[in-house]
């Protein structure tokens, strides 16, 4: 593993190829979504705030998981990636506050899960794996050498992505 660490924040997105490491942090109803290349090693993670996007102007589109990540697949289109072969592995989406009355409504992290789902199958993206929903936050991080993704969680052994 090198050191080319990528710290991705909220409404963020970065890309690396062959070598590096994308990490987000605090994945709480917040969405990532690692996008990958495996023929050219090119990857990119999407920390996504929000399912869809009705911003007028459109001015931040990788805060929403519709917007977000249509924009990293252009993006890596852009430097070379093939729609047919890029895949997606996905965590977050947690409930973290329980709001009485809300429903669904108030859970925002559901909703950010079938939003990602939803463009993913919308753009002919397999989704390989997932860790999504729960009550915890969670830390994605993602080897763009390898194509491993891996989901640290407080009071929880490390998933596999």
């Amino acid at each position: 593993m090198t050191s080319n660490k990528l710290t991705i924040g909220i409404a963020d997105m970065k890309m690396a190829q062959r070598e590096g490491e994308l990490i987000t942090y605090a994945l709480g109803s917040c969405v990532g979504v690692c996008l990958y290349d495996p023929v050219i090693k090119l990857g990119a993670l999407v920390h996504v705030m929000l399912p869809i996007n009705m911003e007028t102007g459109r001015t931040s589109p990788l805060k929403y998981a519709d917007t977000g990540i249509r924009e990293t697949l252009r993006r890596m289109e852009l430097q070379g990636a093939k729609r047919s072969r890029i895949v997606a592995k996905m965590a977050g989406g947690a409930r973290m506050f329980d709001t009485p009355g809300c429903g669904s409504l108030g859970n925002i992290g559901q909703r950010n899960i079938e939003s990602a789902h939803m463009t993913l199958k919308r753009e002919n993206i397999r989704l390989l794996k997932e860790d999504v929903g729960g009550t915890v936050a969670r830390t994605m991080l993602f080897d763009v050498a390898t194509g491993v993704g891996r989901i640290r969680s407080y009071n929880r052994p490390e998933q596999i992505l």
